[in-house]
């Protein structure tokens, strides 16, 4: 227990933080100290109806947001998919100007001129995505099938948004560091190898860190064929920090996987924590599905921010999103249901421990 009050004591509780005075050590040197001062809640929605299509066309007004049952004020919102538009409330600071982006006026505010033309928006314009791919022993069997389609899932993102590549087996190896340069995530993909023993949740752990201090649409694609079998930080711990820092978490695996009840739980219960779904293909047809299935998401949620009323609770914050509206209440709402909030303070931290034989490779 104290391990885990070490770990989100120090780490960041809200999708936007200010960081200063950090750095990203090795896994054995996990001491730092860090600086952060929550300001916005930021959310990714994503709106389904009862047959899993996505519902776009949505506005701020369909949206309530609380945190511990206080209602909150939408500071900014923001349509993927084909509209691509974004609303900011006409009295709150623009959280994250995104260049070329069409901006929807607030109510009474003039619009905007429809004769100036605008560069088309891509859906996934500013979403940084980091792929971790199992290269442990259990992946000896679908190991090229595996390549190919993580070749194929990169191919199909934009040019709008960064991707980065990392691997697994025993250690983490950051083959590709989050760039907008397809051709060189291609090559972390390709020179990969099969490894040994899996510590899934002590990579993830890092993955998750990495992506922390950055803005907006954030996603963690996980491939595993298998169980974790080497780690020593509890999944808990990482979905939980997942949740806090805003990270969506995807998850494809086997079903060989499938097969194994504790693995299978832990995957389907992490990945919908942070907003995220669990993917489990009997073969490479079904991989590239799903991670084309992981893609189409990632291009259709609402990005919804929000600056939190005061509130005297100090730690895990909850989050409910609700639509209203005539015949809203039959669509399902997807997102993380909440953040542990960081004290204001300075403070110096320790994260948990993961054992020494696990490298952090970049």
């Amino acid at each position: 227990m104290a391990k885990k009050s070490f770990f989100f004591l120090g780490l960041c509780s809200a999708l936007v933080l200010l960081v200063a005075g950090t750095r990203q050590p090795a896994a054995q040197e996990e001491r730092s100290h860090i600086f952060v001062n929550v300001v916005l809640v930021q959310l990714n929605v994503a709106v389904t109806d009862h047959k899993g299509n996505y519902i776009t066309g949505l506005r701020p007004e369909n949206f309530v947001i609380t945190e511990d049952k206080i209602p909150e004020k939408l500071a900014s919102f923001e349509e993927g998919g084909e509209a691509g538009t974004r609303y900011v409330a006409a009295d709150q600071p623009d959280p994250s100007p995104t260049a070329n982006a069409s901006v929807r006026p607030a109510p009474g505010a003039a619009a905007a001129d429809p004769a100036v033309a605008r560069p088309p928006i891509s859906p996934l314009a500013g979403a940084s995505v980091y792929i971790l791919f199992d290269t442990s022993d259990y992946m000896y069997r679908g190991f090229v099938f595996a390549q190919d389609a993580i070749a194929g899932f990169i191919h199909s993102m934009e040019e709008a948004n960064k991707i980065a590549f990392y691997s697994y087996s025993r250690d983490l190896s950051r083959a590709t560091m989050l760039t907008a340069d397809r051709s060189m995530v291609l090559r972390g993909v390709r020179s990969t190898v099969a490894g040994d023993e899996a510590a899934l949740y002590n990579s993830l752990l890092l993955t998750v860190r990495d992506a922390a201090p950055l803005h907006g649409r954030k996603a963690i694609v996980v491939f595993s064929n298998g169980p974790d079998n080497a780690s020593s930080v509890p999944p808990e711990d990482v979905a939980e920090l997942a949740q806090s820092t805003g990270t969506i978490i995807y998850i494809i695996s086997t079903r060989q996987a499938q097969e194994e009840p504790v693995s299978s739980a832990v995957f389907e219960r992490m990945s919908k924590a942070t907003g995220g779904k669990a993917y489990f293909a009997k073969d490479w047809r079904d991989e590239k599905l799903a991670f084309s299935a992981i893609r189409d998401d990632l291009a259709h949620l609402y990005t919804l921010s929000y600056y939190p009323k005061p509130n005297q609770n100090r730690g895990w914050r909850a989050i409910n999103v609700k639509l209203v509206g005539k015949d809203m209440q039959k669509y399902h709402v997807r997102t993380r249901d909440g953040y542990r909030l960081m004290q204001q303070a300075a403070a110096a931290t320790e994260a948990p421990a993961v054992p020494n034989n696990v490298a952090d490779q970049r």
